[in-house]
């Protein structure tokens, strides 16, 4: 009777317990139930305290409560080092190293959606390790310019391409409990006055180009988080837009994450309450500087905001609603007790990185088949260029990171050839950038050089004359004015004496490889003269190991171009039509950047104006060979409710396994309103042996078939006959078929 008793009365106390526990608490409750209870709970201080920043990467929880502080950091390529409490300084800390992932460009070009959601997965792990709740990426801005700085960090020209490789990225990402933040929302399209710059697009182009990729961010991935960008789009900073915020992405979009301003990217105090903002960071207090020390009070979603509500102003409406997403965003991460501990620079991370940069160098050229390097009965390799030694993992901007290492693609030559007796020799050959350090992050190996250019450049023709190969690393750095945040390039050109360098070394040997390390295209004016060009990317920790795999065939290559190469700058339709960098008004305060292209970006373009890039979209050449049979259809007649699918056969015709990506182009033969001649709406990666066929299928809806109407405001699918086109490259397209929609 006595242990009944006591049972009893241990039932009774855990049913008193459970009783008194908040609802916010209960995890069997529904999550938008639990938020109501948690909302009703805080104060007016509390709630202005979760809607901005308390540190340079941090906003406050609420402790009275039980919610942790949330922590953010940047990506997108890896978790970044941190930094002091209030300065931009690093911490200092000795466990805040990482893996550093390929760059984002490279990801694209893998054309594989597997390899996003490795990358978010693996990127999540390393964020959890390090105790970060939001992941500040990926980026999906596009690619209309080569000469924008921050293009590395994007996935490319085309909208089909970055929606169908963002989606896995957030999934992978988010599947650890750690958000993304998809950025910049929306138009930040180039880095010059950016803070300035107010987008001047007509609507098709903003729903048909600009804003499809973070529409599938949100609807399909399912996002927690957003970043507005700097610039300005109708007069409004995107920060707090209420097209952008209120309309598109809130209502239209159905959004329900948090809308998180980048650094210093809101201006103004009530169209931050108004204009769909929901986090402040990073905010530039007094307006002159960089920012005011321990000013987080200042900003305009704290003391101001309050101070508005308090007046009676403004209601809680709007704070409740930023508070309620706010709340969403922590039951994701730091509520979350089902997310693990994650870990760091593991074996797999590494391998993960490696493959990932794998399939995403690009062939672009090899005459007479000089890659891979057939090294019997050779002795000298002459690796030349100073991005052979060169760490690409530190700075660029807010993607700088701190590695474990850095294998450089001198290193891992000379280890691979020295295992065949074969001397691996070097030659600097041109100075690009002697900075030994980033932000406190160091270089590794000196890249000082007291040496004039000119002895450079003859002492690297004067090697290539006694060797078997020539290794050109080149290409652009992380330096300003190159791929970096903050700056555009100022020339379309190679710098730092690059192209005379490649016109002496192919005068005196005839095998010469160019390795362009980069995250953009540039002129090649000597193409014609070096048989073999590879597209190296920055490619993080493991870029050695993948371009030497690559290189001596260890790896056959896969990667297509995310982005068209053009010849000369003018062959890009935005400055073809004067349409960059935009015109300063006559107060000095706003540039007008029109984008008079339109919809014809990238290789929409070249099909308008009929240009000849150097290497198309889509474009990448493997070790073996391809061929692709004729496209059937499984209809010929469709309704705009109905999929239809397309196959053909894909045959591996060469001696070695490969990979290659058919890609599914769509042309609507007759239109009411101008499209362009194709468009890319489907793909899809094959793996095959020498000898080996396999049937590749891909279907599409209404959706591929669609433009947006800027007169009815919605996605029209137009009855009438279509063609898919069928190929590995935007101008390789060996096969077509027609069809009907009814």
């Amino acid at each position: 009777m006595r242990r009944i008793f006591l049972f009893g009365m241990m039932a009774s106390l855990s049913l008193a317990i459970h009783a008194q526990r908040p609802a916010y608490l209960d995890e069997s409750l529904p999550v938008e139930q639990r938020i109501d209870d948690a909302l009703s709970r805080m104060t007016l201080d509390e709630k202005i305290a979760v809607i901005h920043a308390q540190s340079k990467f941090s906003s406050a929880g609420v402790r009275r409560l039980g919610f942790p502080d949330f922590w953010t950091d940047d990506g997108p390529h890896g978790v970044r080092p941190d930094v002091l409490w209030d300065e931009w300084e690093q911490a200092g800390q000795t466990n805040d190293s990482c893996v550093a992932f390929p760059a984002l460009t490279c990801l694209a070009a893998t054309f594989n959606p597997q390899m996003s959601r490795l990358y978010g997965e693996s990127l999540g792990e390393e964020a959890l390790y390090r105790g970060k709740d939001m992941i500040l990426g990926p980026g999906v801005n596009i690619y209309r310019t080569p000469l924008n700085g921050r293009n590395f960090e994007y996935m490319g020209e085309d909208p089909y391409l970055a929606s169908r490789m963002v989606v896995p990225y957030i999934q992978g990402l988010q599947s650890k409990g750690v958000a993304a933040c998809v950025k910049h929302y929306a138009l930040n399209n180039d880095e010059n006055n950016r803070h300035q710059v107010n987008v001047v697009v007509d609507d098709r182009a903003l729903h048909e180009i600009y804003l499809p990729a973070f529409k599938a961010a949100v609807t399909e991935a399912g996002t927690w988080g957003i970043m507005g960008a700097y610039n300005l789009y109708r007069g409004q900073h995107n920060c707090h837009n209420d097209i952008l915020l209120n309309q598109v992405l809130k209502r239209d979009w159905a959004y329900d994450g948090v809308v998180v301003s980048d650094w210093g990217g809101a201006h103004d105090t009530d169209e931050a309450i108004h204009n769909g903002l929901d986090m402040e960071f990073g905010t530039w207090t007094d307006g002159l500087t960089m920012g005011k020390t321990n000013a987080y009070d200042l900003y305009h979603l704290a003391d101001a905001y309050k101070q508005r509500i308090l007046s009676g102003k403004v209601s809680q409406q709007e704070l409740n609603e930023k508070v309620r997403r706010v709340l969403r965003l922590f039951f994701r991460t730091t509520m979350n007790r089902e997310r693990g501990y994650g870990f760091l620079c593991s074996e797999s991370h590494y391998a993960a990185a490696r493959k990932i940069a794998e399939e995403g160098i690009v062939l672009l050229q090899n005459r007479g088949g000089l890659l891979p390097l057939r090294l019997e009965g050779k002795r000298r390799v002459l690796v030349v260029g100073e991005n052979a030694i060169k760490m690409m993992t530190v700075g660029g901007g807010s993607s700088s990171l701190k590695v474990q290492h850095e294998i450089l693609p001198l290193d891992a030559l000379e280890k691979r050839l020295s295992r065949q007796g074969i001397t691996c020799d070097y030659a600097r050959g041109y100075v690009g950038d002697t900075v030994q350090s980033y932000n406190g992050v160091t270089v590794g190996r000196s890249i000082a050089e007291t040496r004039p250019a000119e002895a450079l450049l003859a002492e690297a023709v004067e090697k290539a004359r006694e060797a078997d190969y020539v290794i050109v690393f080149g290409g652009l750095n992380k330096s300003d004015f190159q791929d970096c945040e903050g700056h555009d390039r100022k020339e379309y050109g190679l710098p730092y004496g690059q192209d005379e360098l490649m016109r002496q070394l192919a005068a005196v040997n005839p095998n010469v490889v160019f390795v362009c390390i980069s995250g953009n295209a540039v002129a090649m004016p000597w193409s014609d003269k070096v048989p073999a060009i590879v597209q190296g990317w920055f490619i993080g920790s493991e870029s050695g190991e993948a371009l030497a795999s690559i290189l001596l065939g260890e790896a056959n290559p896969s990667g297509k171009l995310p982005f068209t190469w053009p010849a000369t700058l003018s062959d890009v339709p935005a400055h073809r039509l004067d349409a960059y960098p935009g015109v300063w008004r006559a107060d000095h305060q706003v540039i007008d950047e029109e984008y008079k292209e339109g919809i014809y970006v990238g290789y929409r373009g070249v099909d308008r104006y009929k240009t000849r890039p150097l290497f198309a979209f889509g474009h990448g050449l493997s070790y073996t060979t391809f061929s692709m049979g004729k496209v059937s259809a499984d209809k010929r007649t469709m309704s705009p409710t109905e999929p239809i699918t397309f196959t053909v056969t894909v045959t591996n015709t060469g001696k070695c396994a490969g990979a290659e990506v058919v890609q599914l182009y769509i042309s609507d033969l007759k239109s009411s309103l101008p499209r362009p001649k194709k468009e890319l709406k489907g793909f899809s990666k094959v793996y095959l042996q020498p000898g080996e066929s396999r049937e590749v299928s891909i279907t599409i809806g209404s959706d591929a078939l669609s433009y947006y109407d800027d007169a009815k405001r919605q996605w029209v699918c137009e009855p009438g006959d279509f063609e898919a086109l069928i190929g590995n490259s935007s101008d390789h397209l060996t096969t077509k078929t027609r069809f009907t929609v009814r």
